[in-house]
């Protein structure tokens, strides 16, 4: 840009660089300014720029070269960020290290403008909280608070409102709330406190008490149970990134049964096994074949699915993989 914008900061000095705060063409020009960010950072990290955040996955098999792509990833920021004229918030900078349970963490020095960035052990990323052993606790501590806030107002409001209406809140102030994220976290042993406060709160939804089973008010209110809402998000990730997984087909010749099943690879570590990708083989290959087969039509696939799991109601993943109508 030849002219630049020039503005007076409160202490009367005048500003020659950038665009007045809150200006309708400030997000753009912002994302046209850092655009060329990722091309600094070398192909063996991965940078995710969203808004004014900037994140960095750094990988390696061994220490040393993983503290070797840690510091050259951040000094080839830095420097991009001084000859562009901005500047890193060393507070707000930190990086986390993703380990397997009882494995040490690395020692790591990384130095900005005198400064050391400080390790953490969980971090908030686009509204989900990672931590470094990959557990989500920290995650589902989180949104207790906000579900336990949505069953207090359906508590308030049930007397005045009718069950329809009563449907809508919760979907916007309770269903919002789990879903956000759930086919990364739904498999975590810590989902099961989620899950009672789903029941809580179809309960106050109906006007019962708290020892009634909530099986049939979910049928009869048409909400998914929890697993059988991550069960179909978990899906939905599967069939519209199918680039990520490969089929049976591709790697065997000989015609069987689950040759258009989804190849799911041996795996050995439990993070692995309950993570995402792993996760949604194993439920993808267990579906009926009347389901599958229609995976290419994403739409048809979403409300068939559905169909399905609002007559089955699953409260586990156990349940699912021993119904009688999958086949191995």
């Amino acid at each position: 840009m030849k002219n630049r914008i020039k503005q007076v900061s409160p202490h009367g000095k005048k500003i020659t660089d950038g665009v007045p705060q809150g200006s309708v063409l400030g997000p753009l020009l912002f994302h046209i300014y850092v655009n060329n960010l990722p091309k600094t950072i070398n192909d063996n990290n991965i940078p995710i720029l969203f808004a004014d955040d900037t994140s960095i996955i750094v990988k390696s098999p061994t220490p040393k070269d993983f503290q070797t792509n840690m510091v050259e990833a951040f000094d080839s920021v830095n420097k991009w960020f001084k000859v562009n004229s901005l500047s890193i918030n060393v507070e707000k900078t930190h990086y986390i290290q993703f380990k397997i349970k009882n494995k040490p963490a690395f020692d790591i020095n990384i130095i900005c403008d005198n400064k050391s960035i400080t390790p953490a052990t969980d971090i908030k990323f686009l509204g989900i909280y990672l931590q470094d052993s990959i557990n989500w606790s920290c995650h589902i501590e989180y949104i207790i608070p906000k579900l336990s806030s949505a069953c207090y107002v359906m508590r308030i409001i049930r007397p005045i409102m009718p069950t329809n209406n009563l449907t809508t809140v919760y979907y916007s102030h309770f269903n919002a709330i789990i879903t956000y994220g759930l086919p990364f976290w739904g498999n975590s042993p810590q989902s099961t406190k989620i899950f009672k406060m789903q029941k809580r709160i179809v309960r106050i939804t109906m006007g019962y008490r708290s020892r009634v089973s909530c099986r049939s008010l979910f049928k009869r209110l048409g909400i998914l149970p929890l697993t059988s809402q991550y069960i179909l998000l978990l899906m939905l990730f599967v069939v519209k990134n199918k680039h990520f997984f490969i089929l049976n087909s591709e790697n065997h010749t000989k015609v069987t049964r689950q040759l258009n099943n989804l190849y799911n690879p041996s795996a050995n570590l439990t993070v692995y096994q309950k993570g995402a990708h792993y996760m949604g083989i194993r439920i993808f290959n267990n579906l009926p074949p009347y389901i599958k087969e229609i995976s290419n039509n994403i739409k048809k696939f979403e409300n068939c699915l559905k169909k399905f799991l609002n007559i089955h109601s699953f409260y586990s993943l156990e349940e699912y993989f021993q119904h009688k109508f999958f086949t191995s």
